[in-house]
């Protein structure tokens, strides 16, 4: 066999060169994209590390709000059963006054007729009793005399007569 021209071997060599030279390119852009591809990767490993610590910081910040949240919702329910039992007391004592407010109510409304008829009384009592002959003439067991108007003329009379007891009349309020 014989030799290759040396313008085929000048054109293999220089094909050759051109090969090696895209290799060597194409091992530069491999190396690039894998020192790429690594930073990435490592800016996505931190990236994914600081997401965790946050995602798990921000678990650990709602179990403490739940927590604080459940200890409010505690202290809550005892203020409403604090209220719900005072509230049933002043019902129960409300219940137990309602009765003497009633009756206050009733002597504050008698209160007028009472006064009037207390000052009646007083003023029977300073008639005084009738005159022994007028005493004679009740009935044993019966009703007592009838109270009539004294007028000046009959307190005079009554007050010079000796005989007479002071009429006693029980008034108490």
């Amino acid at each position: 066999m014989s030799a290759p021209p040396a313008l085929q071997i000048r054109e293999a060599n220089a094909h050759l060169a051109a090969v090696h030279q895209r290799a060597a390119e194409l091992e530069a852009r491999l190396d690039a994209a894998e020192r790429t591809v690594r930073a990435q990767a490592e800016r996505l490993a931190r990236h994914d590390h600081q997401l965790r610590a946050a995602l798990e910081e921000l678990g650990h910040s709602k179990d403490r709000e739940i927590e604080a949240l459940q200890e409010q919702l505690l202290t809550s329910e005892a203020a409403v059963q604090s209220l719900q039992a005072a509230v049933h007391q002043r019902d129960e004592l409300i219940g137990q006054l309602r009765p003497r407010a009633e009756l206050l109510q009733d002597i504050c409304r008698w209160r007028p007729p009472l006064a009037a008829l207390l000052a009646a009384l007083a003023e029977a009592e300073h008639l005084g009793p009738l005159p022994d002959s007028a005493a004679s003439h009740l009935l044993p067991g019966g009703p007592g005399p009838p109270l009539a108007n004294s007028t000046a003329e009959e307190d005079e009379a009554e007050e010079e007569e000796d005989h007479l007891q002071p009429s006693v009349f029980g008034t108490t309020v």
